[in-house]
């Protein structure tokens, strides 16, 4: 199966199918989970015409393993635990809640670095296209979906370029639709289907977020500070 020459190619791609997907749709809202996430979202919501932010999520690595993810926490103060994981390792209670603290720190390190005093984007009634670079176990993806259900969108759909077949499936009892170009077999992980697969920066997630709400992509997304009484 051929691979992505990296994450732009890919989100292109992606863009070109949900463009398809959702002709005549409106009010159309990209959420990109960072880092990896945003420039597949910003390719998406370029092909969308649509407004792109971040949603904030933090995997829960297993002690000493931090690659595999015994969960997930998500904006909202959502906690998905991965107890396929946690049946096969031993991980005491007391280390989840450390690992989670310690997460909980950086998504909220992260918010004010991406975001400043920007405040998060309303999703109520939106046709909600959640994005990230790929899925393995699907963890942080679901806290991110579980999150977002909570805040009442018309339609939720996961978008990524490449993910592990099990985990579309798992998805598809869990949001409306779940968009993936491919479903390589065997999957083992994400980066080895892109040439390129270089950590996202930072920098990189602010500058294509200035680009994204100057309005090179759409217009700048609604946010909850702004939406007065449609909340």
């Amino acid at each position: 199966m051929n691979r992505f020459r990296d994450r732009t190619e890919a989100g292109r791609m992606l863009g070109e199918r949900l463009r398809r997907r959702l002709a005549g749709h409106s009010n159309v809202l990209v959420l990109a989970l960072p880092r990896g996430g945003v420039p597949v979202g910003f390719e998406v919501a370029r092909a969308l015409g649509a407004p792109l932010d971040l949603f904030l999520v933090r995997k829960l690595g297993v002690p000493g393993q931090e690659e595999l993810a015994m969960g997930a926490i998500a904006e909202g103060g959502v906690r998905i635990l991965n107890h396929a994981v946690l049946d096969i390792v031993d991980v005491e209670d007391e280390e989840i809640e450390r690992v989670a603290a310690r997460e909980e720190a950086e998504l909220r390190r992260r918010a004010t670095e991406y975001r400043g005093e920007r405040a998060e984007p309303e999703v109520r009634g939106r046709t909600v296209v959640l994005v990230d670079d790929g899925l393995a176990t699907g963890s942080t993806m679901r806290a991110a979906a579980a999150a977002i259900r909570q805040r009442g969108p018309a339609e939720l759909i996961v978008a990524v370029p490449v993910a592990a077949r099990e985990t579309c499936d798992l998805l598809e009892r869990e949001v409306d639709a779940v968009e993936c170009l491919r479903t390589p077999e065997p999957f083992h992980a994400v980066g080895i289907w892109y040439d390129r697969f270089d950590q996202t920066s930072d920098e990189e997630v602010r500058q294509l977020l200035a680009r994204a709400w100057s309005g090179e992509v759409g217009p700048p997304p609604e946010s909850h500070a702004s939406s007065g009484g449609q909340r």
